[in-house]
């Protein structure tokens, strides 16, 4: 239904915002705590911290002087909790590993003396000097965030667009968000233009699906606006199940209108009037701020009937999933939500045309709709210049594996592996040499360190045998089995399969005893074609794109690493010492000095020997645990 203006919603909004008293400014008149309480943050007890910096600012006599403010998770999670102070007329410092005891003495020492500790703060290089440039509710709320942490290599090279707000705001206090020009888009879409303006300005940016697809956002608009049936209906998917992958969870933690605000104006575009965001009952606390978020926006008129005074009506529910990765496939989604089993089903006809309960219905996820309001502030053109020719915008990634550092990062399409891993990432730890990067997810593709110059965009990755997917990118060292890589993450696409369609369900079981074969030795020279042809089948004859791409893993290790599959078949050997089945211990006598320590650590008894002299490992009994191989302190233990 589109709007006929009663109010004009710009006004409307203004008025909201004049009333608004937000927790976080940009540039605040008195001290502000800043603590990231995220569900990675909270696994690092940032809860018990928080208390800590309560209950400190109450014995230094300071609560009434400093705002304590919980924000969402900014990315870097290995350094965990984070507390960031920002004083007025001062540069902002952030604290890393903030543990409750820390918590005391930084409250006493730098808010209260005003004296940092500057051994416990972020510092990756030298900050810029100079005064920091004023902000906009326009360009500073993109761009503020790197600003203040240009100095920092992990944020230096980032550009944050969908999570502009992350870190920045406290999620569960709308007015933070209306202060940094929140569901401005909304309004403006309302007031100054058409369903078809909003479209052709989605489809301008070039925009595309971040779910994985890369499906032009703009183009799925079109069709459903365009599609007949009444009414129509709006889906997030936010049902993120890849293993290690948390971009979606850290945005709606983090800035959970921006997601609402996005649907609304999706709604406005296509005639919808009801939204959904399906999110995974795992994710309790985006629950509960997705949650909170919705009230606070009916309670303003901002959802609900006549959308900021207009004669538009827009509302969102939420659907909880129980944890199937197949759910992420639209229709298995659409399922879901309708009270059935999530499986998929074939199309066409595709959800724009025949969706929920059998109505037009378009569906995006978390990061795509995180992406909308600043394209609607900007303009298509602004958003079409960051990114490749065929890659726009920037791009969320959750950093994980054998990197220095772990967390969440969003940088333009385009940039290489190289720069992630090594630049924004700090490289691989321990001194170990780089092996190969795992994009898209359990159905993406390894990459070696021959591809680490290829720009991350759709098509480069595509022509480099991985996927895009939804942002996971896994790193991992020379100690990686690639053989063992594939089979892992086999094991869980094979396990989540949903057993409907035949390539799927027996081709992945197949594939993956085979893996399994393979890295217990007893691989056979054909296996190396089987897999091949297995692959083949699954990903053109399976029903939706998990069985379509479960192969990608497989096909990308034989292609980049055949060697390993060839040592581990015909030499029944695994070159990275992981496969247990293929490793051999043995004692050097000229080495050993019979201290007894591998003796001891063994937990099978598989070997003897007397004090002070050569020890022998029975290989019949020994189970290659490696238990001997860490503990002894004299080499002599070695393994082939």
């Amino acid at each position: 239904m589109d709007a006929i203006q009663t109010v004009r919603a710009t006004d409307r909004l203004a008025e909201i915002r004049e009333q608004a008293s937000p927790h976080v400014s940009l540039q605040p008149d008195r001290t502000q705590l800043l603590i990231g309480i995220a569900t990675c943050a909270n696994a690092a007890k940032a809860r018990e911290t928080l208390s800590a910096v309560q209950q400190a600012l109450q014995t230094q006599g300071l609560a009434d002087d400093v705002d304590l403010i919980q924000v969402g998770c900014v990315g870097r999670c290995s350094l965990e909790p984070l507390l960031e102070v920002r004083a007025p007329g001062e540069a902002p410092r952030m604290y890393i590993n903030v543990t409750a005891e820390r918590a005391s003495q930084i409250v006493a020492q730098d808010v209260g003396g005003g004296k940092p500790i500057t051994d416990w703060l972020i510092d990756e290089g030298k900050r810029p000097e100079g005064e920091l440039e004023p902000d906009t509710a326009e360009a500073g709320a993109i761009n503020h965030f790197i600003r203040d942490w240009q100095h920092v290599n992990f944020f230096a090279r980032q550009l944050r667009i969908a999570l502009r707000n992350v870190g920045r705001i406290d999620p569960e206090h709308i007015d933070d968000y209306i202060a940094l020009g929140g569901y401005e888009a909304l309004a403006r879409v309302l007031d100054e233009m058409s369903p078809e303006d909003v479209i052709e300005i989605v489809s301008d940016s070039k925009l595309r699906g971040r779910g994985g697809a890369g499906f032009p956002t703009g183009l799925k608009w079109k069709f459903t606006r365009e599609a007949d049936g009444d009414p129509k209906y709006v889906i997030c998917n936010a049902d993120e199940g890849d293993p290690g992958a948390f971009m979606d969870r850290s945005a709606l933690e983090g800035d959970p209108h921006s997601v609402l605000e996005a649907m609304a104006i999706a709604g406005f575009a296509i005639g919808a009037q009801q939204g959904y965001v399906y999110v995974r009952a795992e994710y309790p606390l985006a629950i509960k701020r997705l949650e909170k978020a919705i009230e606070q926006a009916r309670e303003l008129g901002i959802l609900g009937q006549n959308v900021l005074g207009t004669d538009f009506s827009f509302d969102i529910d939420l659907r909880l999933g129980a944890g199937a990765f197949v759910c992420g496939e639209e229709t298995a989604l659409i399922a879901s939500i309708e009270g059935k089993r999530g499986m998929p089903r074939p199309r066409p006809p595709y959800p724009s045309e025949s969706g929920l309960w059998g109505k037009p219905t378009c569906i995006n996820n978390v990061e795509t709709l995180a992406n909308i309001p600043p394209i609607i502030l900007n303009g298509a053109e602004w958003y079409a210049g960051i990114g490749t020719e065929g890659s726009k915008g920037t791009k969320v990634f959750a950093l994980a594996g054998n990197v220095e550092n772990t967390g969440l990062i969003e940088v333009p399409m385009g940039i290489t592996l190289r720069e992630i891993i090594f630049e924004i990432g700090g490289g691989v730890p321990d001194g170990l040499e780089f092996k190969a990067a795992q994009t898209g997810g359990p159905s993406g593709g390894c990459l070696s360190a021959k591809y680490l110059d290829t720009p991350i965009d759709y098509d480069s990755l595509r022509e480099a045998g991985a996927i895009m997917g939804s942002g996971g990118l896994i790193v991992m060292d020379s100690n990686s089995c690639m053989v063992d890589i594939a089979r892992f993450f086999l094991t869980f696409t094979q396990d989540e399969s949903c057993g409907r369609c035949t390539p799927c369900r027996e081709g992945t079981k197949r594939m993956l005893e085979i893996l399994e074969r393979i890295t217990q030795g007893k691989g056979e020279e054909r296996d190396f074609e089987r897999l091949q042809r297995l692959c083949d089948v699954a990903s053109r004859s399976s029903l939706c794109g998990l069985g379509q791409t479960a192969a990608n893993p497989v096909l990308s290790t034989m292609r980049h690493f055949e060697d390993e599959y060839r040592a581990h078949i015909e030499e029944h050997r695994c070159p990275a010492h992981l496969c247990r089945a293929l490793l051999h211990y043995q004692i050097d006598p000229e080495r050993c000095v019979g201290c007894g320590l591998c003796k001891r650590v063994c937990p099978v008894h598989c070997i003897v020997g007397d004090p002070r002299e050569p020890h022998v490992i029975t290989e019949e009994v020994c189970t290659a645990c490696g238990a001997c191989f860490d503990a002894c302190k004299f080499d002599a233990v070695l393994r082939t």
